[in-house]
């Protein structure tokens, strides 16, 4: 088997077993929160935001100096950096007491982890040109089954042994996976390295054209819109059932579906990516999600609610693929882990302002008043695609695209 194949099927597990990690117990963060000894409301609400935005500002300022870092030395090196802090910082999470050590840990977070960006980027570097849309989709189905398994299994955990053990368990086996990557996966030299040719800040920052500058913009919104209920979902559920009994199992197997509809997405959309036009299979994609969201708006009762959240992930889940293989044809090689953490940087922005603006609409409206800023994200996302296919000259730059 051809080595970037070995290095695919290697990361496409770590990344499982990464985000698994991470799932176990940070979905229920919310009720951490009130374990530890807040109980207000409005507190926990506030913290439940800022803990989920606190590592994306991080993150956001650390991405793009990472991914030079990795242009430079070698982007194994910096996965395995952000696999053995997230060790450390899960294990720490669990020893917490109080809600300050949660947010100080979450900031480190962001500052000295990055998995999926890290991986990504090794993995767009090695693989060939026309396997790039299939082998990133299938790389992010890898993020989303760990997804779904995370917070599936975590529940459980969480109710029979605790919100703690759940960190702990996250911490041990992020350091296993730290092992497999170390022993497993072999970066080739590319030739850029092999000839000794410096990879300047300059350079770095080459990467910027209109199409790619526009890309990211819809990769903002699309973060936004994907993730600006997550963080109130266990609350949503709580307020509904009257009862945090019970709540952490559903709020897990919920989150396990999701992410296992963006898997089944990451796999299998996006693979069209490769053979048919890439803007308008994001447009078709974001229309669809659109409608959706609608209908999650409008469920009545949790059965409906359930299932169109579901299909919302399932549709919107293949975009993002999309967007980072549109991306990596745009650039060479060597500026592949630049570009993955500018991307990691925007989609951080996205990150940090989504809790931030839910947190706002659920203290001064209420919880499910933010689902329908779901539908307006995903449309100033739609609003950019048609922007781009009416300059030719962006699709031109890009001679991969179809």
């Amino acid at each position: 088997m051809k080595r970037w194949k070995i290095n695919l099927y290697t990361l496409w597990f770590s990344q499982i077993i990464s985000l698994m990690s991470f799932n176990l117990g940070l979905p229920f963060m919310a009720f951490y929160i009130q374990e530890i000894g807040v109980t207000d409301p409005e507190q926990v609400k506030f913290y439940t935001g800022l803990i989920a935005a606190a590592p994306a500002i991080t993150m956001g300022i650390m991405a793009p100096i990472w991914g030079m870092i990795g242009d430079k030395y070698g982007k194994k090196l910096m996965l395995l950096r952000a696999m053995l802090s997230a060790s450390v910082i899960l294990s720490a999470i669990g020893l917490s007491t109080k809600v300050e050590h949660l947010v100080i840990l979450r900031v480190l977070q962001g500052f000295l982890t990055g998995t999926v960006t890290a991986s990504g980027a090794l993995v767009a570097s090695g693989t060939p040109e026309n396997q790039l849309s299939s082998a990133l989709g299938f790389m992010s189905s890898s993020t989303f089954i760990g997804y779904a398994a995370g917070p599936a299994i975590g529940g459980f955990i969480s109710e029979a042994l605790g919100y703690r053990t759940s960190f702990y368990i996250g911490g041990f086996l992020m350091f296993i996976d730290f092992l497999l990557v170390l022993f497993l996966v072999k970066e080739e030299k590319p030739k850029y390295i092999e000839q000794k040719k410096k990879i300047s800040l300059k350079d770095s920052f080459n990467i910027f054209t209109p199409l790619i500058i526009s890309m990211l913009f819809i990769l903002l919104f699309l973060r936004i819109a994907r993730t600006i209920f997550n963080p109130y979902l266990a609350l949503y559920l709580q307020e509904i059932r009257g009862t945090l009994e019970g709540t952490p199992k559903l709020t897990g197997i919920i989150n396990g579906i999701t992410g296992l509809m963006t898997a089944v997405s990451g796999i299998t959309i996006s693979r069209l990516g490769d053979k048919y036009n890439n803007l308008n299979i994001i447009k078709i994609l974001a229309i669809i999600g659109i409608m959706i969201s609608f209908l999650i708006f409008k469920a009545g009762n949790m059965t409906t609610f359930i299932i169109m959240y579901s299909l919302f992930f399932l549709f919107v889940g293949g975009i993002e693929p999309v967007i980072m293989s549109i991306n990596s044809k745009s650039v060479p090689p060597e500026k592949r882990g630049a570009l993955f953490g500018f991307q990691a940087l925007m989609g951080s922005v996205g990150w940090a302002f989504a809790p931030m603006i839910g947190g706002f609409i659920s203290i001064r409206y209420n919880i499910h008043t933010i689902i329908i800023l779901i539908p307006i994200f995903l449309s100033f996302a739609l609003c950019t695609v048609f922007f781009i296919c009416r300059n030719k000259k962006y699709i031109n730059a890009n001679q991969s695209m179809n």
